[in-house]
């Protein structure tokens, strides 16, 4: 190793000039991605979006929770958390999409995204950036708001059964965010907010409403083989998220599409990677669709 390639350290050791470039290099992808994310989670707040949505998960939490008609530890307990369940299915992915159908192309109609874009800036960062601020508010909500209710049945009911509540609020969340992800994508690839919106509404009425009657027509008329009734399961986050948390409490037969899982032979764990593919791929794909974004 010579003197061009290696540059003495404060403590009198060496390191490469690679190496001392690729960790600078790191920094400073994560210093512009958390100040995108600052700046994101800071509009959010001061849009009051984070109250409304807290607003809107705690008013419905306690509305289900009050006459659920549990009334005995832990068989009420689990019987609050699938009647929660079911109605975070249609409530949930509805206020990701909302709150992410603007994030990108609302932006560019204010300006704000033009100035992002003359920077020397890569501009997957300012997705990653926008995902983590808008992730940080989004999961605050749900977990405050459905959390005021856990608290209330963690009085009543005591810690028995409060670890399939958690369960509950993880799984919600990550439901949420992959939701929030694919209201980034729309975002990214629409030209203004009414079509971005028009496309949230078509997503989240395939995923909730239509994608699981499709599928529960389609293993009644046929006999289909269990890697097939799996990927119909897969297929669908939502189907995934009742499977997670229904399936926890033994009530799989009463969930719609989710009674498939008990045929399917699909674990926990491929469940929740599964949930985390969901949330993955549609980052990954606003990241390289906004490089092609002209403004």
């Amino acid at each position: 190793m010579t003197s061009d390639d290696a540059a003495q350290r404060p403590d009198g050791g060496y390191e490469t000039a690679l190496g001392s470039t690729s960790v600078g290099a790191a920094r400073g992808w994560c210093r512009q991605v958390l100040v995108v994310a600052e700046t994101e989670y800071r509009l959010a707040v001061r849009g009051r979006w984070a109250l409304a949505m807290t607003a809107i998960f705690a008013t419905f939490s306690l509305g289900l929770a009050t006459f659920s008609g549990a009334s005995v530890a832990p068989e009420g307990f689990d019987r609050t958390v699938a009647s929660l369940a079911v109605i975070a299915v249609y409530l949930v992915p509805l206020v990701a999409l909302a709150f992410g159908y603007d994030a990108v192309v609302g932006r560019e109609e204010s300006g704000w995204l033009q100035a992002l874009f003359a920077l020397p800036v890569d501009r997957s960062r300012i997705v990653v950036g926008t995902v983590l601020g808008r992730v940080v508010v989004f999961a605050s909500a749900v977990v405050i708001g459905f959390g005021i209710t856990g608290g209330l049945l963690l009085l009543e009911f005591g810690l028995d059964g409060f670890d399939t509540y958690v369960g509950f609020l993880l799984a919600t969340v990550a439901l949420g965010v992959a939701f929030l992800a694919f209201g980034i994508l729309l975002s990214t690839l629409a030209r203004e907010k009414t079509h971005a919106l028009g496309l949230s509404l078509l997503l989240w009425a395939w995923f909730v409403l239509v994608h699981d009657l499709l599928a529960l027509g389609v293993l009644s008329a046929f006999d289909l083989p269990d890697a097939a009734v799996s990927a119909l399961l897969v297929a669908n986050p939502t189907g995934v998220y009742r499977a997670l948390v229904l399936g926890a409490l033994g009530a799989g037969g009463d969930a719609g599409f989710a009674a498939v899982l008990a045929s399917a032979g699909l674990s926990g764990s491929v469940l929740v990677a599964a949930l985390a593919a969901w949330i993955a791929g549609p980052i990954a794909a606003a990241a390289i669709c906004i490089r092609r974004r002209r403004v």
